[in-house]
């Protein structure tokens, strides 16, 4: 294994041209031999550079449409071939082999015709063989080759290349085969799971993950804690896809708030109503609906502004100035939104901490995809909780029913309590929590610090009483005894809805008939750990 290995032959066979030309010209200029296939020989030959097609190399034209071309041993022995082994210098000679210094190759475009939802025949044609062959041959025979897989790693091998005068360092050589290795692993990762759901798989024998390094986090969800943040390549939008137009970069926990909260907010159609939620540290303290975000940040905001002290804030519209001069008054850490007037990010740009993030679009809450939780020893899987439910999904329990007020209330409150930690107890009124209990040990507790905190936010806004009066109520699961409910009551509450399903639902009933509340049963939990 040698320390500087000379380039004096490389293979480029990529489908991502960027950097292409500038690349070649330069190892051209080191009077590196180039070697290519298809469209990107046909490029390097139109720049007027002298290449080499594989075909030439292997003594046999690219076949069945371009499937065969590279899988061939005069190109797998120039990789594979050990300089330092007098047995692997004979079989070259014998055979004809040339040695390949350098591989340049970037795989075929399989994840973003997944992310473009392409047709099945599509995917697979666009799974690459002869391209991860090639990496893992070049990756494994470091110690003579370098392999490049990425364009982003173009200039750092034309400085290794000029600092050591048209040579690699070993250390440097290693560095390439990891990151190939890793190419190939996630490449293989993102065809094993789409073809799981093309083939409708639901439970397959051996899980891949990866992901793509995005950003290196100063730390994780504390100081001594390494972090970084990885997209998966699935497009879906959110903290990973948008746009960060100023402020610091985004910590571990940012991130982790940010996407709680543009979830949560996606859940409400921005074509029926404007929407806003606040997250503090990954439940919501505040969420409204109202005929401009404006309206719906003040009334969302009027829940816990305590709370709401250094949150994130999340809106189902592009940002407004009148928006963003309110919520400028206030010191607030990410606003995350579907795009951003110029007049807003003006009143923002006085805001230096404030980070400001625009996406293309909301995430789609009724899409499919998986939720991973790490365990001691393995992980657990499972579907994103994408469930929803309508008005005609709901089972009237009590004596009275909820009138239509206090239906559109509960359906609401309803699918805040989806993004609550459980246990979880949302009161909303009017399309606005006015108080939430959030990962609590007991339901009851849960129902009383959420009236609780209702009341201190009275109080503090010179309210004559609770918002909680004339509320409705939302339960993440089933109430497992009357106390809870009873609770409810006494806070003013006139409605709730709940899953229903446990083993004393018919004292829970009782209890709310006795209290002349309406009560409907969804017959789904949305608990969140």
């Amino acid at each position: 294994m040698a320390n500087l290995v000379p380039i004096g032959r490389a293979l480029i066979s990529v489908s991502d041209k960027t950097g292409l030309l500038d690349l070649a010209r330069a190892l051209a200029a080191q009077g590196v031999e180039l070697i290519s296939t298809g469209g990107t020989s046909a490029m390097l030959r139109a720049a007027g550079l002298i290449v080499r097609d594989v075909s030439e190399v292997t003594g046999y034209p690219e076949m069945m449409d371009g499937r065969v071309k590279t899988l061939h041993p005069a190109i797998h022995g120039g990789l594979l071939a050990l300089r330092d082994d007098d047995e692997h210098l004979v079989a070259m000679a014998a055979h004809g082999i040339e040695p390949i210094d350098l591989l340049i190759v970037n795989l075929y475009p399989f994840e973003q015709t997944v992310a473009k939802g392409g047709s099945y025949a599509d995917c697979i044609e666009n799974i690459d063989i002869g391209g991860p062959a090639m990496v893992r041959a070049a990756a494994k025979n470091h110690g003579f080759v370098a392999v490049v897989t990425d364009p982003a790693d173009y200039d750092a091998l034309l400085a290794e290349m000029s600092a050591h005068q048209g040579a690699t360092a070993l250390k440097f050589r290693q560095k390439l085969a990891q990151a190939a290795y890793a190419r190939t692993a996630a490449y293989d990762a993102a065809v094993s799971t789409w073809m799981a759901g093309a083939v409708q798989i639901e439970v397959p024998k051996h899980r891949a993950i990866a992901g793509k390094l995005a950003q290196t986090l100063r730390y994780g969800e504390n100081p001594h804690q390494g972090a970084a943040f990885y997209v998966d390549g699935t497009g879906r939008q959110g903290v990973a896809t948008a746009r960060q137009w100023q402020g610091k970069d985004l910590s571990y926990n940012n991130i982790n708030d940010t996407d709680a909260a543009f979830e949560l907010v996606a859940e409400f159609d921005p074509a029926d109503s404007a929407a806003v939620a606040i997250i503090k540290h990954a439940n919501p303290c505040g969420v409204a609906r109202g005929a401009t975000l404006h309206q719906a940040f003040a009334r969302a905001f009027d829940c816990d502004r305590t709370s709401a002290f250094g949150g994130i804030i999340a809106l189902n519209r592009p940002l407004d100035a009148q928006t963003a001069a309110e919520i400028s008054k206030l010191f607030t850490e990410v606003v995350i939104a579907p795009g951003a007037s110029d007049e807003a990010k003006a009143i923002f740009a006085a805001k230096k901490n404030l980070r400001l993030l625009t996406t293309d679009g909301l995430p789609d809450p009724r899409a499919g995809g998986l939720a991973f939780r790490q365990v001691a020893g393995g992980f657990l899987v499972q579907d994103r909780d994408a469930a929803a439910i309508g008005r005609a999904d709901l089972r009237v329990v009590t004596k009275r029913a909820p009138n239509a007020g206090e239906l559109a209330d509960l359906l609401f409150a309803w699918t805040v309590a989806k993004h609550v930690k459980s246990n979880a107890i949302v009161y909303v009124k009017d399309g606005a929590t006015v108080g939430i209990g959030a990962g609590q040990m007991s339901r009851i507790d849960s129902t009383r610090i959420a009236a609780r905190k209702a009341g201190d936010m009275a109080e503090a806004l010179g309210l004559p009483q609770s918002p909680t009066l004339g509320s409705v109520v939302a339960s993440d699961a089933f109430f497992p005894f009357a106390d809870g409910l009873v609770a409810a009551a006494e806070a003013g509450a006139t409605a709730i809805i709940q899953p229903g399903g446990s083993m004393r639902d018919d004292e829970v009933i009782a209890a709310a008939d006795a209290a002349g509340l309406a009560m409907v049963f969804t017959g789904q939990r949305h608990f969140r750990h």
